[in-house]
């Protein structure tokens, strides 16, 4: 029904599909991105198993996860203070404003005869090239089972960039971390103890990030480096 509430997207996939829709729309510089004609092949892109049947199979989950996203709007709001007053500023993205999906969920091995599509809202398509960083899929493969482990990964991959560039360290509270990706946690602690554990699970799949635990935080070191190397342009 067109006036049924999809729902929130939540957990580990729509944050594979988000890295996924990055790096192809980075790469194809286009809003149109196929999906293709093989569901299964698709799963396998993003690290899940199409052979896994049942109600919590990994296509069952990843079909309605899929919809949730596509068919999410991501919005950013700021209030700014000024002499004599503020303004209120604010920006929505709809992920994808149109798309196809031909494959058989029941059938997930099957190839279909027309390639399933998404297209990239404008807004959010714009953002996503403005300032492209590459992620290594593999590392997010690996990293899948924690929503947590995820939006670290991404996050330190901006920010080594970002410190490498400026050539200089920069330090980072456990506040600052836990007011960003700790809303699930309710107990400070518990979250540092979380977040502690996902950046050892970051450094493992991405070596190239260099960083101290100090007390009351961590430091990001400038000899840190991408997690994918960029490849230089070609010549016009």
């Amino acid at each position: 029904k067109a006036d049924a509430s999809i729902g929130y997207p939540y957990g580990t996939l729509p944050r594979l599909l988000l890295f996924w829709l990055n790096k192809e729309a980075v790469q194809t510089k286009s809003r149109r991105i196929e999906l293709g004609r093989s569901l299964a092949e698709f799963m396998r892109q993003l690290g899940l198993d199409p052979s896994r049947g049942g109600t919590r199979s990994d296509f069952n989950r990843l079909k309605d996860q899929m919809n949730r996203l596509f068919r999410a709007r991501i919005s950013f709001e700021q209030n700014i203070e000024f002499e004599g007053g503020e303004t209120n500023r604010w920006l929505d993205m709809q992920v994808t404003s149109k798309g196809e999906l031909w494959w058989d969920h029941k059938k997930p091995l099957q190839d279909n005869l027309w390639e399933s599509w998404v297209e990239l809202g404008e807004e959010f398509y714009n953002a996503l090239i403005a300032s492209p960083v590459p992620v290594d899929m593999r590392a997010l493969k690996s990293l899948k089972r924690s929503p947590l482990a995820l939006d670290l990964y991404a996050w330190a991959t901006h920010k080594a960039l970002s410190v490498a560039r400026n050539g200089k360290q920069q330090f980072i509270p456990w506040a600052f971390l836990a007011e960003q990706f700790g809303s699930d946690y309710s107990d400070p602690l518990n979250f540092k103890k979380k977040a502690k554990a996902a950046l050892q699970k970051i450094q493992a799949v991405y070596p190239g990030l260099k960083l101290s635990i100090v007390i009351g935080g961590i430091i990001i070191l400038p000899t840190s480096l991408p997690a994918v190397p960029f490849k230089p342009r070609a010549l016009d």
